[in-house]
């Protein structure tokens, strides 16, 4: 099994993942109280399936939120949660650059919370 670590940048989580330990840092895009609501429905419910998870609120700038997250969790991947757009896979490409693990931009089969205000 692996550690992950998982940058929510939209309000969706998967309906399963494999993982031992996730770590899930929600970068405050528009507001800390979106991130909040990210990082949460995530661990809640990466927890009922079983994973051990966490979350934070992270920068604004979803780079520097993966590089801070880092320095507390070694993970062994990254998983960038947005729906499929430009700046996602860019985000997805340049942490993958930077950061030498493998990193994926992936969304699939998911439930959604409430909308971000």
């Amino acid at each position: 099994m692996r550690d992950v670590l998982v940058v929510a940048l939209d309000p969706v989580v998967p309906a399963r993942m494999q993982a031992e330990r996730v770590l899930v840092v929600a970068p405050a895009l528009r507001s800390g109280e979106g991130a909040r609501r990210r990082a949460h429905a995530w661990v809640e419910r990466l927890e009922r399936d079983g994973v051990r998870a966490e979350g934070r609120v992270g920068d604004t700038d979803p780079l520097r939120a993966i590089a801070e997250a880092l320095d507390a969790f070694p993970a062994d991947e990254i998983l960038v949660a947005a729906w499929p757009t430009a700046s996602a896979e860019h985000l997805a490409t340049r942490a993958r650059a930077r950061f030498g693990l493998p990193t994926t931009r992936r969304l699939g089969p998911a439930v959604a919370p409430e909308p971000e205000r």
